[in-house]
C-alpha cells in the first residue's frame, strides 16, 4: 500500500513527482482551495485563471495537470476538483475530500511520491484525505503475468502511487497521528476485502476463504472457529449444507471473535459468503454468471470489519460470522421443492435455489443469536431487486428497530457510504407461506429485496436488535473507476460496520 507521512514542509521545496491541490467550483469559475496558498502565490495569484483556461471547472473528481512554477522541486501540479465551494466559514465535505484524494491518487499511478496540499482544517480532515489516497491508489494485479516492475519498464502498466505526504499535517500532534493510524488500518483491511472479492473463484472456495480468516485472526489476536462439513452436519446447519450440497468444495462457517477487556457492549456481524453463485439448479441465465465471484462480498466486509476493530483496539466485543458456500448444480445439489431443516429448527421449502444467500445467512443469524449480542448486522449481496430500487452505488438498510436502522444509516453517511433506509412491510410476509414447510425461501416478486429482509428476520433471536444491509448494487463496480472506487470489488460496508462499532464503543449509537 501507499506509504503515508504528515509533513509541515512548504510545497515549493518538497522533492516529489507532483503537488496535489484542490479546486472548488464557484459561481464565477474555479477557485483554489485552502492548503494551496503557496502554489497559487508562485503563479502570482493567477492559478485559478490558468486552470480555467485549461478547461478546469472544479467539478468533483476532475483532474487537471499543469507544469509546476519555476523554483518548485516537483515538476507537476495536479489540480483535483472538490465540487461546489462550501458556505462561508464552512469546511469542505469529508466525502468530497476523500473522493478528490482518491481521484488524484489514481491519476498518479506510477509516481514514487506526491505531496497532497488539500484543505486540512483539523485532524479529521487528514484522516479523510489519507483514507482517500489509500483507497484510490488500490490496484489488483495478482493474476497479471507481468510484475509491476516489468509492466512499468515496458510502459504497459503502472504501479500504484508509492508515497503520499500530507502537507499541513502535524506529525507530532496526537490527534493527527491517530487519524492517520485509523485511516491506515481501515483502508488496509478494506483493500484486503477488495482483494478477496476480486480473487477468482477457482482460488477462493470456502476452505480457502476460511484459511485466510484463520491467518488474519492469528496475526491480530482474534479467536477463530471453523466449522467444516462434518461439524455443520453434526450441528444441524441445514441452510449452509443445503446451499453447498452441489459443490465439490464443501461449505464452512467461520466465527471470528474480537474481545476487549473494557467492552460494555457486544456486536455480531454476519456475512453472506457465496464464493461462487451459479444459481444452482435454478441456473442463472447467460450473462449473469461472469461477476458471481463477488457474491461473498458481505463476508469479506464482515471479515475486514472485525480485523479493523481488533487493530484499532475498539472497546466493544465484535464477533464476525462468515457463512461460506459455493452454489453449484450437480446430482447432489438441492432441488427446487426440497425442504431444508435449518439450524434454528425451522423448515424451509426451497422454491428457487438462486435465492441461496438468505439460506446460509439464516443459519449464521441463528448461530449469532445464541451469544445474545446487543445487536446483529448482516451484510449480503442479496437481491437484484435492491439494485433495481437503489441503483449500483447505494445499498439498502432494513431492521427490526427503526431507531437502530436510523443509527446504522447515520454511520453509513458519516463513513461516506451511500445507503438508504428501507421498510419491512408486514403484508409481504404472507407470500412466503408454504403448504409444506414453516416458510418458503421465495415470496412476492415485487419488493423482492424487502421479502428477503423479512425472511432473514425470522431467524434473528427474540429480543435482539438487528439490521440487514443489502449491498448487491455497490459491492462490485462493473463500470469505470471513480473517486477512490476502483473497477471490481469495492469493499462496501466495511467502513459502515467499523463506524457502528466505534459508536457503540463510545456509547453514542441510538
Amino acid at each position: 500500500m501507499t506509504a503515508l507521512t504528515l509533513s509541515t514542509a512548504a510545497a515549493p521545496g518538497l522533492r516529489a513527482d507532483a503537488i496535489v491541490i484542490g479546486v472548488a467550483k464557484g459561481g464565477g469559475g474555479p477557485s483554489v482551495a485552502p492548503g494551496a496558498e503557496a502554489v497559487d502565490k508562485a503563479y502570482d495569484g493567477r492559478l485559478a485563471g490558468v486552470l480555467e483556461t485549461l478547461g478546469a471547472s472544479g467539478a468533483e473528481g476532475e483532474v487537471t495537470k499543469l507544469p509546476a512554477p519555476a523554483g518548485f522541486k516537483a515538476p507537476v501540479v495536479v489540480a483535483v476538483g472538490l465540487g461546489a465551494e462550501p458556505e462561508k466559514d464552512a469546511g469542505f465535505d469529508a466525502e468530497a475530500l476523500r473522493r478528490a484524494a482518491g481521484a488524484a491518487a489514481r491519476a498518479l499511478a506510477g509516481a514514487k511520491k506526491a505531496a497532497f496540499a488539500l484543505p486540512l482544517a483539523e485532524a479529521a480532515d487528514a484522516g479523510v484525505v489519507a483514507e482517500g489516497v489509500l483507497l484510490g491508489a488500490y490496484s489488483f494485479d495478482a493474476y497479471k503475468e507481468s510484475a509491476k516492475e516489468t509492466k512499468a519498464a515496458k510502459g504497459n502498466g503502472k504501479a500504484p502511487l508509492a508515497e503520499a505526504a500530507l502537507l499541513g499535517g502535524k506529525p507530532r500532534d496526537k490527534a493527527y497521528k491517530a487519524a492517520i493510524e485509523r485511516a491506515t488500518a481501515v483502508a488496509e483491511e478494506l483493500n484486503r476485502a477488495r482483494d478477496l472479492v476480486n480473487t477468482p473463484p477457482n482460488d477462493l472456495n470456502p476452505e480457502a476463504f476460511a484459511a485466510v480468516a484463520q491467518a488474519a485472526a492469528k496475526e491480530h489476536g482474534i479467536k477463530v472457529q471453523v466449522l467444516d462439513e462434518k461439524a455443520l452436519t453434526k450441528g444441524g446447519y441445514g441452510g449452509i449444507l443445503g446451499v453447498g450440497a452441489g459443490s465439490a468444495s464443501g461449505p464452512r462457517l467461520v466465527k471470528l471473535s474480537y474481545t476487549s477487556p473494557k467492552a460494555k457492549k457486544s456486536l455480531a456481524f454476519v456475512g453472506k459468503g457465496i464464493t461462487y453463485d451459479s444459481g444452482g439448479i435454478s441456473l442463472k441465465p447467460a450473462g449473469h454468471n461472469e461477476t458471481m465471484k463477488c457474491d461473498m462480498a458481505g463476508a469479506a466486509a464482515v471479515f475486514a470489519a472485525v480485523v479493523s476493530a481488533a487493530r484499532l483496539g475498539l472497546e466493544v466485543n465484535v464477533t464476525g460470522w462468515l457463512a461460506l458456500a459455493e452454489n453449484m448444480p450437480s446430482g447432489s445439489a438441492t432441488r427446487p421443492g426440497d425442504v431444508l431443516r435449518m439450524y434454528s429448527g425451522k423448515t424451509v421449502e426451497v422454491l428457487n435455489t438462486d435465492a441461496e444467500g438468505r439460506l446460509v445467512l439464516a443459519d449464521a443469524l441463528w448461530a449469532a443469536s445464541q451469544d445474545k449480542p446487543d445487536a446483529i448486522i448482516d451484510v449480503a449481496t442479496l437481491t437484484g431487486a435492491m439494485m433495481l430500487a437503489l441503483g449500483s452505488r447505494t445499498y439498502g438498510i432494513m431492521a427490526n428497530d427503526d431507531a437502530f436502522r436510523s443509527a446504522v444509516h447515520e454511520a453509513a453517511e458519516e463513513s461516506g457510504e451511500p445507503a438508504w433506509p428501507m421498510p419491512l412491510p408486514e403484508h409481504l410476509r404472507k407470500g412466503m407461506d408454504s403448504p409444506t414447510a414453516d416458510i418458503a425461501n421465495m415470496g412476492e416478486r415485487m419488493g423482492g429485496g424487502l421479502v428477503a429482509g423479512l425472511f432473514l428476520r425470522e431467524f434473528v433471536g427474540e429480543g435482539i436488535t438487528w439490521a440487514h444491509l443489502d449491498i448487491a448494487g455497490p459491492a462490485f463496480n462493473e463500470g469505470g473507476p471513480f473517486g477512490y472506487t476502483p473497477k471490481g470489488g469495492t469493499g462496501t460496508a466495511v467502513r459502515t460496520l467499523v463506524r457502528v462499532a466505534e459508536r457503540v464503543a463510545l456509547g453514542d449509537l441510538g
